[in-house]
């Protein structure tokens, strides 16, 4: 049986002018490229979001890091899902004990004991709480503020964008653990809270940059054009047109931070200078394991590690995140 055929008026398809040809309405594609000209309207276009979902979702190394930062933030909100211990309970008749000891049916001490005889793993659990919840805050913080400066600067230019520079560049000289050690020294209780606000201080810089280079970016766009020809106030168009187009490497950059809030944190409370006992953290706890390394190493290893796959999972859910929003790399 002969293919069915039919000729397609000239203006709906090929545009006013032409001459109408036979089509063949069964060749791929060519219906349906004929319906969406008869009337149909075109596909509606997905936006910059839905293309970095779409991409994110086919990047295996996303689901990883997804998955462990799941589960690292129900240790963090809920730690009694991932044991029954109490990390502060003492027993020094399990003075550092190293092999998985079961209290009773359901709750096992995977990895043993410290030195007060607290359990390793529940430390270790309760301890994802401070170090998120700081490198959570942090970054935040940071970017919320150094956003918003890096916003002006870059919008309004001229003087405003040279002091602003300026204020930053200052800042950029100070090392962010050295600034924050100093600053911590005033507070003679050092809270999860305080460690926050030392990290926040020394740490806004780069996200104000990279906001800066963005805003400067689109604010030559012809839409922020055709915006301010219609007479769009400067708020409207810094946040309803600029910011929008702007954001995506500020979070990438603000992704990959909060890894690094999370290192300052545990760095700090090493030193002694961040959260200090009774505090739980994973730094706190590496601080009182590092001269029992040869007797109980599991003391040190634990948190360790668990502090290192966090950072880990932060640096490539950064990573897949810069992908799927740069369409160079894609």
């Amino acid at each position: 049986m002969p293919e069915k055929t039919t000729t397609v008026n000239p203006g709906s398809v090929a545009g006013p002018g032409t001459t109408g040809d036979t089509v063949d309405l069964a060749a791929p594609g060519v219906g349906a490229a004929a319906a969406e000209a008869a009337g149909g309207g075109p596909n509606k276009p997905r936006s910059l979001g839905q293309d970095a979902w779409r991409e994110l979702r086919a990047r295996p190394m996303f689901w990883i890091a997804g998955v462990l930062l799941v589960l690292l933030i129900l240790m963090a909100i809920v730690p009694s899902l991932f044991t029954g211990a109490d990390p502060a309970h003492a027993d020094l008749r399990n003075h550092y004990l190293g092999e998985p000891q079961w209290s009773h049916l359901f709750q096992v001490d995977w990895f043993g004991y410290n030195k007060q005889g607290q359990s390793v793993w529940a430390r270790t659990v309760y301890g994802a709480r401070a170090s998120i919840i700081v490198g959570v805050c942090v970054t935040f913080a940071v970017t919320v503020f150094g956003g918003l400066l890096g916003m002006l600067a870059g919008y309004f230019g001229g003087w405003a964008d040279a002091l602003l520079s300026r204020i930053t560049d200052v800042f950029f000289g100070i090392p962010l653990l050295l600034g924050a050690l100093v600053l911590l020294q005033a507070f003679t209780n050092r809270t999860v809270w305080t460690v926050t606000l030392g990290l926040s201080v020394f740490g806004w810089m780069q996200l104000a940059r990279v906001m800066r280079g963005a805003v400067i970016t689109q604010k030559q766009s012809d839409f922020v054009t055709a915006a301010k020809a219609l007479g769009a106030g400067h708020s409207r168009i810094l946040f309803k047109h600029i910011l929008p187009n702007a954001i995506g490497p500020v979070i990438v950059v603000a992704t990959i931070a909060l890894a690094g809030y999370i290192s300052a944190e545990a760095t700090l409370s090493y030193l002694g200078i961040g959260l200090q006992p009774p505090a739980i953290s994973w730094g706190v706890d590496i601080s009182a394991a590092k001269d029992v390394l040869r007797d109980a190493p599991h003391v040190l290893l634990i948190p360790s590690a668990f502090l290192s796959i966090t950072v880990l999972a932060f640096i490539l859910l950064g990573d897949a995140v810069r992908d799927a929003l740069d369409p160079k790399l894609r």
